[in-house]
């Protein structure tokens, strides 16, 4: 089965070299397809170097996905962020489950974390904590007919996208399943305050995200419980302190509902986390 990955960027040239040569050194053969949106940085070079198509195509990641599946030519598609990495079998993985269970739509690829600092570790233990949590991960792969059907991101959504698109997916009554494999999200150094504003950018969407028939709720976060569980006080601190920065950021950003022509934030725009409960 022939796979596309599609991986969009903005200005990501800090972590995209180690992105693309993951998606490079899969065990299964890809197509990669890159879609940037105008970056001034050296995206665009490092881009070249590994994909087998570079696009140009804005105004944010749901646009940019859906320009690169409908781009490139796979029976199978599988959308990156431009600060993942994915270990070497995801692929493979997932063309054998597609291969054999025709009732999946679309897959989960596990997801967990690393960066610099106190936070970023409190963020690795965050997303350790959802691993196998439905109410929280999104899948990643699906197959092409999957989004031909539901026709793909909805690009009304620049947040809360990836849920979206799963549960419209599962809707038409497709399964979703997972493979083992992992991906690893670059955090990067995070602070209370890019994390405010990082949701409050989000925000401008949950007011349109709430309002989709298949939006899922926001519940208590398992990962401050899993902290207790451990025995991490200063974690469960400094989690606490960052669920509360993002919650508030939420909340002002869920004030001022997005626009059409809303500018993209400061941060990498093209870079999603499957947005945690606050």
């Amino acid at each position: 089965m022939r796979v596309t990955v599609v991986v969009p960027t903005r200005n990501s040239a800090r972590t995209l070299e180690r992105c693309l040569a993951s998606v490079r050194a899969q065990t299964h053969a890809v197509e990669l397809v890159v879609v940037d949106n105008a970056s001034t940085d050296t995206t665009p070079e490092i881009a070249a170097a590994h994909a087998d198509v570079v696009a140009g195509h804005g105004p944010e990641r749901s646009a940019q996905r859906n320009h690169g599946w409908r781009t490139g030519g796979g029976e199978i598609i599988a959308f990156v962020d431009s600060d993942m990495v994915l270990e070497p079998e995801v692929v493979e993985q997932a063309v054998k489950i597609f291969a054999t269970e025709p009732d999946v739509g679309g897959l989960v690829i596990p997801e967990l974390s690393f960066g610099e600092g106190f936070l970023a570790r409190c963020r690795a233990v965050e997303k350790r904590s959802y691993l196998g949590d439905e109410t929280v991960e999104a899948a990643r792969v699906f197959r092409r007919s999957a989004l031909e059907e539901t026709g793909g991101y909805d690009e009304g959504l620049s947040a809360f996208e990836d849920w979206d698109l799963a549960d419209r997916v599962a809707a038409t009554g497709l399964r979703i399943g997972r493979v083992t494999a992992v991906v690893r999200h670059d955090e990067g150094r995070i602070t209370l305050r890019s994390a405010y504003r990082k949701r409050r950018y989000y925000g401008r969407w949950l007011p349109a995200y709430r309002s989709r028939p298949h939006a899922r709720s926001f519940n208590r976060p398992r990962s401050v419980r899993a902290l207790l569980r451990q025995g991490s006080p200063h974690l469960v601190a400094g989690l606490v302190a960052l669920k509360i920065s993002e919650a508030l950021g939420l909340l002002r950003g869920s004030r001022r509902p997005s626009a059409p022509d809303t500018p993209v934030p400061p941060e990498n725009p093209a870079s999603s986390d499957n947005l945690r409960p606050p």
